[in-house]
């Protein structure tokens, strides 16, 4: 299925990165506002290059346009390709607030159009895992979920306004901080938990702006940190953080009435699932007593937290999918092939516009709670078929 670009900045490379893993993707063109971000672009990438949004629009050979422009142009750009006919996978979010995602998930439904959302490490073989040992009660049931994004106190001391990925682009700090850090990085927990505990209820937040100089000028800083509650059918809770003040975790802990299945980092697609039983038994519960004994009385860092041992989960997929770069083990372009496969077969794609709909609405009720009036989550989604075992 052919595919064109829009957006040829700082996350385009590490999609190009991993396009080879999918030959049913053919790259056609590239369009970036940008004309330094489109030549550079168009030499690393033989492509054809486009002068315009409207000139990518009108050709015909187009069938998926890839949004990856920054978060405040998603929605403009999506609705200019669903206009046109296109179906689109955007970056995340779908937009920025509720109301223009529900405007552009009802405009590909009357259009009879795909619209897919980032991220897609929900497809990854850890999500799939985790799931998996959801689905099978191996904790029993779920009753709290602990879930973090906090990225590290990056700036101003970082200055990651010069960091620059392999193909030398740079990271766009200015926008990263102007979009919040909710919005930047909720999603990788949200579209997990929203395909493990269905359609969130309600949500109870906090945000706030912690590190207001970040050592770059900026037209409005926005929160750099955001914690809530999150309301799931069944009585599951999970508080999720997300910010860029607390030092890196990119955790998921999932607590049961037998056990905790935890995740180190989730941005990882190949990050092994642990598991433990709650409380420990036996010869285990023994040994962890003694070697917590001889921590404390070593004075080992964190000796005042409870160590336990813990297993691994059997990955339920064994093949290996192609990653961006060493530093980001993400298979960017899966997300792309699963909408490609979905308009081929004529089937639901698991990366939904009534998802993205959805985390878009979660998102902003996490870091901007002043908005909304009641704690009810009004977008709803239909359920998610996890991907077959073994594929």
């Amino acid at each position: 299925m052919n595919i064109a670009i829009v957006g040829c900045g700082y996350v385009a490379d590490f999609y190009c990165r991993t396009l080879p893993s999918y030959p049913a993707l053919k790259l056609v063109g590239a369009y970036d506002r940008n004309a330094g971000n489109l030549d550079a672009f168009c030499r690393r990438r033989p492509t054809r290059r486009y002068g315009s949004l409207d000139e990518l629009l009108a050709d015909p050979a187009v069938e998926i346009v890839l949004n990856l422009t920054n978060p405040r142009s998603h929605d403009e750009v999506t609705e200019c390709c669903l206009v046109a006919g296109k179906h689109v996978y955007s970056e995340k979010p779908v937009a920025m607030t509720a109301v223009r995602a529900r405007e552009l998930v009802e405009r590909a439904r009357r259009n009879k159009l795909y619209l897919a959302s980032a991220p897609c490490s929900l497809l990854s073989d850890t999500a799939q895992t985790l799931w998996k040992a959801l689905r099978d009660n191996a904790i029993g049931r779920v009753r709290l979920v602990y879930a973090n994004f906090d990225g590290g106190m990056i700036a101003p001391m970082l200055s990651p306004w010069q960091w620059r990925n392999s193909a030398g682009a740079y990271w766009p700090a200015k926008d990263e901080f102007e979009t919040g850090a909710a919005y930047e990085h909720a999603g990788y927990l949200l579209t997990w938990l929203a395909a493990f505990f269905g359609p969130a209820r309600r949500v109870t937040s906090f945000a706030a702006c912690l590190i207001p100089d970040k050592g770059i000028p900026v037209d409005k800083m926005a929160p750099d940190f955001a914690v809530g509650c999150i309301e799931y059918e069944g009585g599951v809770v999970a508080r999720l953080t997300s910010s860029l003040v607390a030092p890196e975790d990119r955790s998921l802990t999932i607590i049961g009435d037998h056990g905790v299945l935890r995740v180190g980092n989730v941005r990882d697609d190949r990050a092994p699932v642990y598991i433990r039983t709650t409380p420990s038994r036996g010869r285990t519960a023994g040994l962890e007593r003694r070697i917590n004994r001889l921590r404390k009385l070593l004075r080992f860092p964190g000796a005042e937290t409870e160590w336990h041992f813990w297993r691994r989960y059997p990955m339920t997929r064994e093949k290996t999918w192609r990653t961006a770069d060493p530093s980001k083990p993400v298979d960017f372009c899966r997300g792309v092939a699963e909408l490609a496969e979905a308009i081929a077969q004529r089937r639901a794609c698991r990366l939904s516009a009534e998802l993205g709909g959805h985390v878009t609405e979660l998102i902003e009720r996490l870091q901007y709670p002043e908005r909304f009036a009641e704690r009810e989550v009004a977008s709803q989604f239909a359920p998610i078929a996890p991907l077959p075992l073994g594929v």
